[in-house]
């Protein structure tokens, strides 16, 4: 058992039937009143996030999990497949388990959060950003730069990412995985 004290990112508790990771939390002391943790819980079997108010000091049912690091192999319709690094064991995951299936590109390494108690994989922790390469962009237009402008580039995995007007294709750019948002060009 766990309390409010306990809680970090990451931490997966069995709440309202269902085990839900924490995506986000605050702890709120107001000037009147008990405190109290405000979080943002997403479920790892419906992929679903709900907003969640648990008061200071409430026991929370942590569920233990263990991390071990996979690669991604590829997709197949709204399944992923992916293998251990070190035993080659190979699992699927459904696409609501990820948190930006997007961004994923083949021979990418996650890692997965692994359920202790009945070694279901629960979710998958990206990396904090990733580098891809763009495979499309309209051409900057010159004089467009008064303010931040910025354009769409589709980048190898599929996805779309707003990214600024000097970025070509071919360029490589790093992408922070958390907001999907385009950090630096990659110099190779």
């Amino acid at each position: 058992m766990a309390d409010t004290s306990d809680i970090r990112n990451g931490l997966c508790i069995r709440y309202n039937s269902d085990i839900y990771k924490i995506i986000e939390f605050l702890h709120v002391k107001p000037g009147k009143g008990p405190a109290f943790v405000r979080t943002k819980l997403k479920s790892v079997t419906t992929g679903k996030v709900i907003d969640n108010t648990f008061p200071s000091g409430r026991k929370l049912d942590d569920v233990r999990v263990e991390t071990h690091k996979y690669q991604f192999l590829y997709p197949e319709g709204d399944t992923f497949h992916f293998m251990h690094t070190e035993t080659y064991d190979q699992i699927t995951l459904e696409k609501q388990s990820l948190d930006a299936p997007g961004l994923l590109k083949e021979g990418e390494v996650v890692s997965v959060l692994i359920n202790s108690e009945d070694s279901m994989p629960l979710s998958v922790d990206m990396p904090a950003s990733v580098i891809l390469e763009v495979t499309h962009t309209e051409p900057g237009v010159k004089g467009n730069t008064a303010t931040n402008a910025t354009k769409p580039a589709t980048v190898e995995s599929g996805a779309i990412v707003n990214v600024p007007l000097f970025i070509n294709e071919g360029d490589k750019i790093k992408v922070e995985t958390a907001k999907g948002t385009y950090k630096e060009r990659v110099k190779e």
